[in-house]
């Protein structure tokens, strides 16, 4: 194996499982998840010797989320699986997990990829804004209005408020 191969394995590695639950909460479906996934990975092993350590992840996420609005990996997919299935890892009651994700599904594509980076991925503001291509203030009103409608959707089970 060559040192970019090994590199990029590392990466994979590193990263596999964090990709999942990002592409998960954007499409709430295990399997157009893993789609998704290999997906960004494929693109992301094409393009590896092109690619700079500092703006990676930046460039990941990009992949990803662009794979996901496109929509053409989900095409006539059922949601097969209602959990995440390292649950355990993941902690807290497993019928608010199933809550959120339903709730998320719920949002507009463009505003669940907004509200699943910056929360899921914590991604700043202008980072998002230019991952999506769309101004800061548009990834501000979208990430409110898709909180605020998660609350309404979720209830008693709200997220925090702050």
């Amino acid at each position: 194996m060559t040192d970019w191969e090994e590199d990029f394995s590392e990466y994979f590695r590193g990263s596999a499982a964090r990709l999942r639950r990002m592409a998960y909460a954007l499409c709430g479906d295990w399997h157009a998840a893993e789609d998704l996934v290999q997906a960004t990975f494929v693109r992301l092993y094409r393009r590896w010797h092109r690619l700079h350590s500092e703006t990676l992840d930046a460039y990941t996420y990009r992949v990803l989320v662009n794979l996901f609005l496109s929509g053409r990996r989900l095409a006539g997919r059922e949601q097969v699986v209602a959990e995440p299935p390292d649950r355990a890892a993941a902690g807290g009651d497993p019928a608010d997990r199933v809550d959120l994700a339903r709730a998320l599904a719920a949002l507009p594509r463009q505003q669940r990829a907004i509200v699943v980076l910056r929360h899921l991925a914590d991604l700043p503001v202008a980072d998002v804004a230019e991952l999506l291509g769309v101004a800061e203030g548009t990834v501000k009103s979208q990430t409110s209005r898709g909180v605020q409608t998660l609350r309404a959707a979720l209830g008693a089970r709200a997220l925090p408020r702050g």
